[in-house]
């Protein structure tokens, strides 16, 4: 059973999150931000491509011209390839860890599991940036030296930034799951 709900980012865009209930112990949280809207590309293609005609209205070197497309066609695919992330994901899986997914816009996909035995907890956690309390939501890996202490904190869905509220939601999620695994040890 799939649930999407509407929310906004910490920037004010609008976002969706749609939570994804496997099974009992597996659940599936994805942010989409929004896509990338035409009028804007097509805007700052237009910037770039009317300062290339002046300048080579002036200089007369058609080299100008060229560079322009050239360069805005190379910012284009790296901007898509590396920069705009059109979703977010999170895999909880109780037996066997998390899954974290970013699916770029031009539809390549970085991909990293943290197995459950390193995972501590799953926490929202708070930060001070540019005259602003921004929270995210991170996952506290286990110290292997010392089981009390945090190795490292993962931060999640960092290209979506998610406001409190939809962070609330997402924490849920993840801690009824996290809490089935620290009970189902003594119940056997």
């Amino acid at each position: 059973m799939a649930e999407e709900q509407r929310f906004l980012s910490a920037s004010g865009a609008p976002i969706a999150l749609r939570r994804r209930q496997h099974s009992a112990s597996c659940r599936e949280l994805a942010v989409r931000g929004p896509r990338l809207q035409l009028r804007s590309l097509s805007a700052a293609t237009s910037a770039v491509w009317l300062a290339a005609y002046g300048l080579f209205a002036l200089s007369e070197n058609s080299m100008v011209l060229s560079a322009a497309i050239f360069i805005t066609l190379i910012g284009l695919i790296i901007y898509l390839h590396f920069v705009k992330i059109d979703q977010e994901s999170l895999l909880v899986i109780g037996s066997l860890g998390i899954q974290v997914t970013s699916s770029y816009a031009s539809g390549k996909e970085s991909t990293t599991f943290i197995e459950m035995g390193q995972v501590k907890d799953v926490v929202i956690n708070e930060a001070i940036h540019m005259q602003k309390v921004i929270y995210y939501l991170c996952i506290l890996l286990q110290d292997p030296e010392d089981p009390q202490g945090v190795s490292e904190v993962v931060p999640l869905f960092q290209s979506s930034k998610p406001r409190l509220d939809c962070l609330i939601e997402m924490y849920k999620s993840c801690q009824e799951i996290l809490e089935q695994r620290k009970t189902a040890p003594q119940s056997s």
